[in-house]
C-alpha cells in the first residue's frame, strides 16, 4: 500500500503552489473604530483550497482523510490549534505523521473565507453550515474603544494567549499585508536567521547561553532568554529560522529585549 501512495504523493509535493494570502500589518494607534477584534490563535496556519490543506508556503499538509473528509469545496483560511502555549504539541502532530491519532486533539479554526463576496461577516457566514467539532469560527467582537481593545488584549494575554488580530469588517478580501488587518500585541515578533550558538556562564555553564541571529538585512544580535533548558540541551540548529519577540528596535536596528519563541 505505501508503494502506490508514493507515486500520487510525490507530484502533489512537487507541483504545490505558495497561496497568495491576508498578511497583517502591525497596529500603531490607527483609528479602529467600528472594526472587529479576535484572539490571535498561536498554532499552524493553514490554507485549504478546496481539496487539500496547504502551509502559507504552500507545502502539503497531510491531514488524515477523517480530518478533512466534511471540508467544503471552497477556500478556507485559519490556524490548526488545540490550546494556549501548545505550539510545540501542534506543530509536532501537524508537521509529522507518526501519530495520526493526535488529530483528534486539533481544530481548524476559521478566520477568512480566500476570495469570497462581500464584507468579512458575509465571507465567514458561508462556513455556518459546516462548523463541527474540527470546523470553527473564530469570534469576532466589535471594537467599540481603545479602552475595550486594550482589556481584551490584557485578558488573552494573561490566559498565555499570543495578541489579538483587528479587522475592518467592511473591507473585501485582500492579499498581502494590509492596513485594514493588524495585529495588535504588547511585544512585537520577527524571525531571524541562527548563525551561531554561545555557551552559557554559571547555571549554563555546560548548555546554550545564546543564539546570535541574523536578519533579513544582516544585522546580527544575541537571544538569551526564552528557551527552556530542553531547548538548551538542543538548540535551534544552526541555518535554522526562529521566531522571537521584543519591545521594538534600537536606533542601531537592532531587537530591544529579544526573547525567542520557537523555531519556525
Amino acid at each position: 500500500m505505501r508503494k502506490l501512495l508514493l507515486p500520487i504523493i510525490l507530484p502533489l509535493i512537487l507541483f504545490s503552489q505558495k497561496p497568495k494570502l491576508l498578511l497583517l500589518k502591525v497596529y500603531r494607534d490607527q483609528n479602529i473604530t467600528n472594526w472587529v477584534m479576535s484572539e490571535k490563535l498561536d498554532g499552524i496556519r493553514a490554507y485549504w483550497n478546496g481539496k487539500m490543506l496547504l502551509t502559507r508556503n504552500g507545502n502539503i499538509i497531510h491531514a488524515p482523510s477523517w480530518f478533512i473528509k466534511n471540508f467544503p469545496p471552497f477556500e478556507l483560511d485559519g490556524e490548526l490549534w488545540s490550546k494556549r502555549g501548545d505550539f510545540e504539541y501542534i506543530s509536532s502532530v501537524v508537521r509529522g505523521s507518526m501519530y495520526p491519532e493526535n488529530w483528534e486533539n486539533i481544530t481548524y479554526n476559521i478566520f477568512e473565507v480566500p476570495n469570497g463576496k462581500g464584507g468579512l461577516f458575509e465571507r465567514l457566514s458561508k462556513v455556518k453550515a459546516y462548523e463541527s467539532k474540527i470546523i470553527k469560527i473564530i469570534p469576532q467582537f466589535k471594537v467599540k474603544s481603545k479602552k475595550e481593545l486594550n482589556r481584551f488584549l490584557k485578558e488573552v494575554e494573561k490566559k498565555g494567549g499570543e495578541g489579538l488580530v483587528v479587522r475592518d469588517p467592511n473591507a473585501p478580501y485582500i492579499t498581502g499585508r494590509s492596513n485594514r488587518a493588524l495585529k495588535v500585541k504588547s511585544f512585537l515578533d520577527s524571525e531571524c536567521r541562527v548563525i551561531a550558538h554561545n555557551i552559557g556562564h554559571g547555571k549554563f555553564s555546560k548548555v546554550l547561553g545564546s543564539i546570535t541571529c541574523q536578519l533579513d538585512n544582516n544585522i546580527t544580535f544575541r537571544i538569551g532568554s526564552g528557551f527552556s533548558l530542553k531547548e538548551r540541551k538542543n538548540p535551534p540548529p544552526i541555518g535554522s529560522t526562529v521566531t522571537f519577540k521584543y519591545k521594538e528596535f534600537t536606533k542601531y536596528g537592532k531587537p530591544r529585549f529579544p526573547v525567542f519563541l520557537r523555531v519556525r
